[in-house]
């Protein structure tokens, strides 16, 4: 804490900097926004509700949200914010949008995803241990999220930090951010949505870490595999072409290209299908993968990989068999787009200035989230964790343990006061 107030001068600064005219930029350390009252007066909410903010957790990861299937989870989102004083409503593609005005001017939206990769299937999956820590699918990966967006709304109406300026806050619960979701809730938000011009920047809230603010977007592509042949009789059919075979050849081509190449690209073949007994020949295999890299050109480079493999593997195949030959098609089911903050970016300094202030050691970190989008638009973003402990993210055993939640609560709300005030931090 010293340490990061030692570099602090006085905080009139920018008035001689600034064009004849111009009206001089205040900028604030964080410090002095945590002290005005309304501020405090949220820190002590966070504290004080935090049975309140935990029951919350609990009865969201409770009612079921997998990718496409989000809409009972999204209406409780509404009336929890209906009850909290915002004007909330679900928009064409199924998001929850709340403002607390109709106030002119640029916004900055808080954003947490709905959905998760598992689902309970029942609620009573959902667990709660004696010492508060929430066990089962979707706790973390994005229980957290959305706790911390409710518990921030609940804290910003009861209180007003922001003053007028709160009118121009918008609270986005989204669809679609998992598997092949395909970031479709924030892609319409950011894109179509009546206020799409408006936002200015945003923050993702996604997971619970406080240790890492997301400022590049990981692009990823995923690709369908699928090849087709006549199918038969393991023996008596011998010699007829196997799709399964030929997906196999051609994943193996692919693994060998890929891991061949310098540069960093991820895949994973994460689903395969085929066959319906061990003693037929299948009509069909059927194959997903997933790609990712920092660099855009090389992802389109191994997708080109990908397809030299699909031929590949139906050629071996081919050639092998008798009689009717396989087919293969591929077909891209998803492609996330990549994009990266400046590093003299405002919302960057604001976040890392709040977190020197109290005392947060982050570091930058390259993901694929929801801010893949703005960030790939052009518009700044960040994604930051909502505070606590988790892990086993898209597993049956996934958990969270609320312990440090307050503190990610109280970094979100300094930012949002900076932005929101257009305030110029003071950085170490």
């Amino acid at each position: 804490m010293e340490k990061a107030e030692s570099g602090i001068q006085d905080p009139l600064l920018h008035s001689k900097q600034m064009p004849a005219g111009s009206k001089p930029t205040i900028a604030l350390h964080p410090r002095e926004l945590a002290e005005r009252p309304p501020v405090r007066e949220c820190f002590q909410w966070f504290t004080r509700e935090k049975q309140w903010i935990n029951e919350r957790h609990l009865q969201l990861c409770r009612i079921p949200a997998p990718t496409f299937l989000e809409q009972e989870r999204a209406e409780w989102m509404a009336d929890q914010l209906h009850a909290a004083g915002w004007n909330a409503e679900i928009d064409r593609a199924g998001n929850v949008v709340a403002r607390l005005g109709n106030a002119d001017g640029p916004l900055v939206a808080l954003t947490a995803h709905l959905d998760t990769v598992l689902a309970p299937r029942n609620k009573d999956e959902i667990t709660v241990e004696p010492d508060g820590t929430l066990r089962g699918p979707g706790v973390s990966d994005n229980g957290a999220g959305l706790a911390g967006l409710l518990a921030i709304a609940r804290a910003v109406r009861l209180a007003s930090p922001f003053g007028d300026a709160g009118e121009r806050l918008l609270l986005a619960a989204n669809v679609g951010e998992e598997g092949e979701g395909n970031l479709s809730g924030m892609r319409y938000l950011a894109r179509q949505s009546p206020v799409a011009p408006r936002i200015k920047s945003y923050i993702v809230l996604d997971g619970p870490a406080l240790d890492h603010i997301t400022s590049q977007a990981l692009a990823s592509r995923r690709f369908e595999l699928v090849f087709t042949g006549p199918g038969g009789h393991s023996w008596s059919d011998y010699g007829t072409a196997n799709p399964i075979h030929a997906l196999s050849h051609a994943i193996a081509s692919f693994t060998d290209r890929c891991a061949a190449s310098p540069r960093r690209v991820s895949y994973n073949f994460g689903i395969l299908e085929g066959g319906v007994s061990v003693n037929s020949i299948p009509a069909l295999a059927r194959a997903k993968v997933d790609l990712r890299s920092e660099d855009s050109q090389a992802l389109d480079e191994v997708a080109e990989t990908l397809s030299e493999a699909v031929e590949h593997g139906l050629e071996v195949e081919n050639r092998r068999a008798s009689g009717a030959k396989l087919a293969a098609k591929i077909r891209e089911i998803g492609s996330r787009p990549g994009g990266r903050l400046a590093e003299n970016s405002p919302i960057l300094a604001c976040v890392r200035a709040v977190d020197a202030f109290l005392g947060i050691r982050s570091r930058l970190d390259v993901a694929s989230t929801d801010a893949n989008i703005p960030l790939s638009l052009g518009i700044p973003a960040v994604s930051i964790g909502a505070g606590g402990r988790g892990g086993g993210a898209h597993t049956p055993a996934e958990w969270y343990h609320p312990e440090g939640r307050d503190l990610g609560l109280k970094r979100i709300l300094l930012v949002l006061a900076m932005l929101l005030g257009d305030e110029t931090p003071i950085t170490p």
